[in-house]
């Protein structure tokens, strides 16, 4: 509901495509800047402490965005500054949460687990713009604002009810600063077979295709002439086809072909993508955002869980940081390409080029798929040791 409410709010003050992806870059950039650091502390204080602070801070940011709008204060550089500082809590939010679920269920569950925990997510993103649509048509952004605020009290107020495993409620006592350790995890990132690569190929596709979600109101307004609604159905029905494809990855239950399906995931998310800028009917362009969004959720629980199952406990939070990273930071990226050259080019051209040079990188992905899937898909603790 906020993140609808934030874009519309933004293309309400400028109309400007790039000022869109300006605020997206705003909110999602942070991570680049403060995962790794945010993953090493993660692995060294108390993980449910670190997100209560986090989402504390993220909730405290919808009152005051809220305030100001009601008060006619806000701007867009107000605007800005403020989801800046919503990404830099969520940067810190983001590792600390996902770290914990190993804490919480059997190894064996993980891929599971995983799975519903992206559900929850994809509910969340499919009710949300169902209701934050009508909620701006009638009543503007403040209601929607506020209520994101009630969702982040409720969510810090349900976390001291976790009891997860002593083993992962921290990763482990401090063993040099900050700084040493953030660069240890994305030493150990970048050094490992499977994770090293599977991250390099999630970063590079959200950059050329997880950017389109992020900037949906000039899509809506200049492809298909449609307002609020239209937006909210368009974010809807991505989060409908997020939720069907979450459900199939998530009822699988195991760890083999997480890979084959994270790589096969982009594949359909480019063409869909490039179906979309393709047609001026928009009742065509909901069914392909439908399928975006399937294809975004399959790819995103699959590279997650492998990665998630892959990392021992000790850099879980630094690992998963990254991960965090390649989800916030590249769509942010995208999002700024994708604003800036469609008001040059227009949104057709620039994501249909996108599109193309995703299917070349999942080309190159599929030559080497098996030889990743060897590294992701057995557990750290299942592997022979080396020289073995």
């Amino acid at each position: 509901m906020h993140r609808v409410a934030v874009m519309w709010l933004a293309w309400q003050l400028t109309g400007s495509a790039f000022w869109v992806g300006l605020v997206a870059f705003a909110d999602l950039a942070p991570a680049a800047i403060f995962s790794p650091i945010a993953g090493a502390i993660a692995d060294r204080m108390n993980r449910v402490t670190l997100t209560m602070i986090a989402q504390a801070a993220i909730g405290v940011q919808a009152v005051v965005l809220a305030s100001l709008v009601w008060a006619g204060m806000v701007t867009i550089e107000l605007l800005l500054l403020l989801e800046f500082i919503s990404g830099v809590a969520a940067s810190f939010a983001q590792p600390a949460r996902q770290a914990l679920l190993p804490g919480l269920i059997p190894r064996a569950d993980l891929p599971a687990a995983v799975a519903c925990n992206s559900l929850t997510f994809n509910v969340a993103r499919f009710l949300g713009p169902a209701f934050a649509g009508p909620m701006i048509a009638f009543g503007g952004v403040v209601p929607v604002l506020l209520t994101n605020a009630l969702a982040y009290a409720v969510a810090c107020a349900s976390l001291p009810l976790l009891r997860p495993d002593p083993e992962h409620l921290r990763g482990h006592a401090p063993e040099a600063s900050i700084l040493a350790e953030s660069v240890e995890g994305l030493r150990y990132a970048a050094a490992h077979p499977g994770i090293g690569p599977i991250l390099a190929f999630a970063g590079v596709s959200a950059i050329l295709l997880r950017g389109i979600q992020e900037v949906l109101p000039p899509y809506v307004e200049r492809l298909f002439g449609q307002g609020a609604g239209g937006l909210a159905l368009l974010t809807a029905a991505i989060g409908v086809g997020a939720l069907v494809g979450g459900l199939w990855v998530a009822s699988r239950g195991r760890l083999e072909g997480n890979t084959r399906i994270a790589v096969v995931g982009i594949a359909l998310m480019a063409a869909t993508s490039a179906a979309f800028v393709a047609t001026s009917n928009f009742a065509f362009a909901v069914v392909c955002g439908m399928l975006y969004g399937a294809c975004t959720t399959m790819h995103g629980i699959s590279a997650q869980t492998l990665i998630q199952s892959a990392s021992p406990s000790k850099m879980r939070g630094r690992v998963l940081a990254i991960w965090g990273l390649i989800v916030r930071a590249c769509p942010a990226l995208g999002a700024l390409l994708i604003g800036a050259t469609g008001e040059i080019f227009g949104m057709r051209a620039p994501t249909f080029v996108a599109a193309l040079l995703a299917l070349a990188l999942c080309v190159w992905a599929v030559t080497r798929m098996h030889a990743w899937a060897r590294e992701l898909e057995t557990p750290p603790e299942m592997k022979p040791p080396k020289g073995a």
